[in-house]
């Protein structure tokens, strides 16, 4: 059988705009306990859900006829990260970039916040394998100050590793070696080559491995037609469970089906089919509260399922729309991030997210790598009911209350992962 793997890198190349400002003083973030995630921070997961949403509409927008996929999960890590290092308006950007309001979280809550989540997302045994963890690549030429050396370490569990970047390609393969451990060789290469002026790269990594709790059996995988529109079908291999019990729930406020498919463990995927021609539908009315009634309204029923086998990967450059979504500053040359060297020297100059999902009989596997580069009720059927994933539909990949993955599957056919 084959293992799911969900991996979300985020990935922070800093460069000099020859600004300096001093550091200004910071208030101590308390270290939290390691453990599962608890009660005292429950508005990190609905600010992810936002978040999700959020970069989720913008990215239609501009991919409106493309597959989607994204790891919401590493890109909000990998900036609360930064946001250690940033100051004033640039860190009040980042935070509230991410749908945190600072009026009722403060600052410091969000950090433990996000040191309490990474800990409960470190956990593996024989049936999950489930890890993530930050990496600070560092020129010669930084001294990093002790205290964002010490919070980065406490709070994200973020390693440190001095880099050449005056050697561009020594550097390019330090790096990619460390992604292809990280992802178990699902990514070979993040660069090609760095940009000359690289002062500091930060990664993110989150990585997941899990099968079906109930997988689907080979034998009953047939070429069947998909309807990526109207107008175009595609021939692809169409997974089929006969008489199967599942999480089902139909919105007929919202003219869609949701299935739940469960990992081993406590992971979970949840498909989302729109009825025909009621994907913008579904799309324009995606909110926390309907995802939460969706899972909420989840009953157990029998039903006939018709799912494909596909692999989708996408690619994006995140920095225009990370600072549609409030974060700015953070790429211009007002950017203060003097809380990582003590100087206000560095910006973020572009943001690069990478993705891929393959979905067969056995489980899921994904990855995501995103860089960022600094210079109702539920229905009674009387009969099993045919559900039939044959037209572009959601899927969200999810650990507890946490979305890992989310994307839009409008073309199964074979997209492999990217390298």
């Amino acid at each position: 059988m084959y293992p799911a793997y969900i991996l979300g890198l985020l990935v922070a190349v800093f460069c000099v705009t020859g600004l300096c400002y001093p550091n200004p003083e910071k208030a101590p973030i308390l270290e939290g306990q390691p453990g599962r995630m608890n009660s005292e921070f429950p508005s990190l997961y609905t600010d992810n859900v936002e978040f999700t949403l959020l970069l989720y509409k913008k990215l239609i927008l501009e991919n409106s006829k493309e597959n989607i996929l994204f790891s919401p999960l590493s890109i909000s890590i990998a900036s609360a990260l930064l946001s250690l290092g940033a100051r004033g308006t640039t860190q009040t950007q980042i935070l509230e970039g991410l749908r945190f309001n600072l009026t009722e979280t403060p600052e410091a809550e969000i950090h433990r916040g996000f040191q309490q989540l990474i800990n409960s997302l470190n956990l593996s045994n024989n049936t999950v394998q489930l890890s993530t963890g930050n990496a600070l690549f560092i020129d010669q030429s930084l001294e990093l100050l002790d205290k964002f050396q010490e919070d980065s370490k406490s709070l994200y569990s973020s390693e440190v590793f001095p880099a050449n970047f005056q050697n561009s390609d020594l550097a390019t393969q330090q790096i990619n070696d460390y992604v292809k451990k990280q992802t178990r060789g699902k990514i070979v290469k993040l660069f090609d080559r760095l940009d000359e002026d690289t002062l500091m790269i930060l990664v993110n990594y989150i990585f997941f491995s899990a099968k079906w709790e109930n997988p689907f059996n080979s034998f009953y995988t047939s070429k069947d037609k998909f309807f990526v529109s109207k107008d175009q079908t595609v021939e692809i291999p169409m997974m089929h469970k006969n008489k199967f019990y599942t999480g089902v729930f139909q919105d007929e406020e919202l003219f869609c089906t949701v299935v739940e498919l469960k990992y081993i463990g406590n992971a979970t995927a949840l498909f989302i089919l729109p009825d025909e021609n009621k994907m913008k539908n579904v799309e324009d009315a995606l909110s926390p509260e309907v995802l939460k009634k969706w899972k909420n309204s989840l009953q157990i029923r029998e039903i006939n399922l018709f799912l494909p086998k596909f692999s989708i990967s996408s690619s994006y450059e995140l920095a225009k729309i990370l600072a549609k979504m409030g974060m700015e500053e953070v790429f211009t040359n007002r950017a203060n991030l003097s809380g990582i060297t003590g100087q206000n020297n560095l910006k973020v100059s572009k943001v690069i997210h990478k993705a891929v999902m393959d979905v067969d009989e056995d489980g899921t596997e994904a990855a995501a790598v995103t860089g960022m580069f600094l210079v109702g009720s539920s229905l009674s059927w009387p009969l099993p009911p045919v559900i039939k994933f044959d037209r572009p539909f959601l899927v969200t990949l999810n650990n507890d209350r946490n979305i890992l993955f989310m994307g839009k599957v409008i073309n199964p056919q074979s997209d492999r992962a990217l390298q």
